[in-house]
């Protein structure tokens, strides 16, 4: 059995965060996650949603919407946001090393952490760029 759960679209503005988070929790509680599992997943969406907002749209002079779907069956949970933003493949970073966690954030090099952390948080992630999309896909099982 497929339950797909509505498609929530937003303008791509911080603005935004608090009704993404909302959705999350709302498509997680519908998913029946575990508490850790869905707080992970939350975590994850609001790191690439911060990323869209500030790196695809603001910095780059653009505006735009995000578009979340949620996709529940019965081994997991799929949510996916896209942007119209630059085209921008998270799982290109570099990964952050052990030693670049450990080190004291005054000498720490700026960035990184939140793709770290949103790409660790789930139990898959995936990235396509399709027809001017960016599309993050972010699967954790149930």
């Amino acid at each position: 059995m497929i339950e797909i759960v509505e498609t929530l679209t937003v303008p791509g503005t911080i603005d935004s965060l608090s009704a993404i988070a909302q959705y999350v929790k709302q498509v997680t509680t519908a998913a029946d996650l575990k508490r850790q599992a869905a707080y992970k997943l939350r975590l994850a969406v609001d790191e690439i949603a911060t990323n869209i907002i500030t790196h695809g749209y603001q910095k780059a002079g653009l505006t735009g919407e995000i578009h979340l779907t949620a996709i529940v069956d019965n081994s997991s949970l799929t949510l996916s946001l896209e942007d119209t933003g630059i085209n921008y493949n998270p799982q290109q970073k570099i990964p952050l090393q052990l030693e670049d966690l450990t080190q004291m954030l005054e000498t720490r090099e700026i960035g990184g952490l939140g793709i770290h952390l949103a790409l660790n948080s789930v139990d898959e992630f995936r990235y396509e760029r399709i027809d001017n999309r960016n599309r993050n896909i972010l699967v954790v099982h149930r």
